[in-house]
């Protein structure tokens, strides 16, 4: 918390800090006479076999100073008996209320996944790919290396799940009609590619931010394929609900800051500046028609036409072409998976949301 926001004589709560700002809150809490509490992390034995709704290690932290506060709100308010007086003496830390509402607590756009339905529209069984989107509005270093640990952990479980549930089928020899079978075989052997879906405002440090990313989910062996740079429609004009149609004004905006997270992106994941001729060269309309086959390219093969190398990102002047350029990959590639990480602006994933219909 911050010291600022202390008030006299009121009970504070925080939960463990870097050194020196533990020091300038303790020191702030002893010149305003506050009591100060230090949460721990919330013990996830406590929840009873019940688990934590939000995802991530990190949410066990927040969990704890939300009981602490609530806690303290309802002692002071002389609520916090009518709340225990039907739980035993061992739940009386955590009541059956509080467990309940930290396993169905659910916040839009933090670590939030969403399997996008529209993609499988007018295909046929068995002739689509997936297309899912994990969606985490981080935006500091700190936050940004928690989403990469969420979202790295997520596709595993996916993956994990994905297989075990087609062993099970194929032990216990059920489904024993043929077409839902082929259906699960061909779910089974579905390539995944992870996508970066990104934008930060520029009061950010893409330097700071990216980095982070990147070496975070490759140290739990996650890579992304590819990844995309989008203006936030949020940033330029009211997002009206579901508003999905591409902007037909795109040709106008600035993508300057997008180009400059995507040169920042290749000399991380190539070792490599990109050819500034390929933002001198951009053209709207190779934008709206970008190949589905980029997503399988080789970053590390060059371009025999231009002599040079295929990146592994790619520059969108809007949010919703994105969104229907990856539609349109899965609609044409039945054997791929699209995992897409959409963060670096609570702004991004908003829109993101809007254009989804969520």
């Amino acid at each position: 918390m911050s010291s600022l926001l202390m008030k006299p004589k009121i009970p504070a709560f925080t939960v463990s800090q870097l050194s020196e700002a533990m020091e300038v809150i303790q020191e702030r809490s002893k010149e305003l006479e506050v009591p100060l509490e230090v949460t721990p992390a919330l013990d996830p034995k406590k929840l009873e076999g019940l688990k934590l709704s939000l995802s991530g290690d990190h949410q066990l932290i927040n969990a704890g100073l939300a009981v602490s506060l609530c806690k303290c709100w309802l002692q002071r308010t002389g609520n916090w008996e009518k709340l225990t007086k039907n739980d035993d003496l061992e739940a009386a830390d955590l009541p059956h209320a509080f467990r309940r509402g930290l396993a169905s607590a659910h916040i839009s756009g933090r670590a939030q996944i969403i399997h996008d339905a529209s993609s499988n529209s007018n295909a046929t069984e068995g002739s689509r790919g997936d297309l899912i989107f994990y969606l985490d509005g981080a935006h500091s270093p700190e936050s940004v290396e928690a989403c990469a640990n969420w979202f790295s952990s997520s596709i595993k479980e996916n993956e994990n799940s994905s297989v075990s549930n087609f062993k099970l089928d194929k032990m216990n020899g059920v489904p024993t009609n043929g077409h839902f079978q082929r259906e699960k075989e061909v779910g089974s052997c579905k390539i995944s590619k992870q996508i970066l879906l990104f934008n930060c405002m520029d009061l950010r440090d893409p330097q700071i931010l990216l980095p982070r990313l990147a070496n975070t989910c490759a140290s739990s062996g996650t890579y992304f394929s590819k990844a995309l740079f989008v203006p936030s429609m949020s940033a330029y004009n009211k997002v009206t609900s579901g508003a999905s149609a591409i902007p037909t004004d795109i040709s106008k905006k600035d993508l300057s800051w997008q180009f400059n997270l995507q040169r920042i992106w290749e000399k991380i994941v190539q070792g490599k500046e990109l050819d500034s001729s390929s933002e001198k060269g951009f053209n709207i309309d190779n934008a709206k028609t970008l190949s589905h086959e980029f997503i399988h390219q080789d970053a590390s093969r060059r371009n025999t036409t231009t002599d040079n190398y295929i990146g592994s990102s790619a520059v969108m002047p809007s949010l919703p072409l994105a969104i229907k350029w990856l539609r349109d990959c899965v609609k044409e590639n039945p054997s791929i998976r699209l995992q897409v990480l959409v963060t670096g602006s609570l702004h991004l994933v908003g829109d993101v949301l809007k254009v989804l219909r969520r």
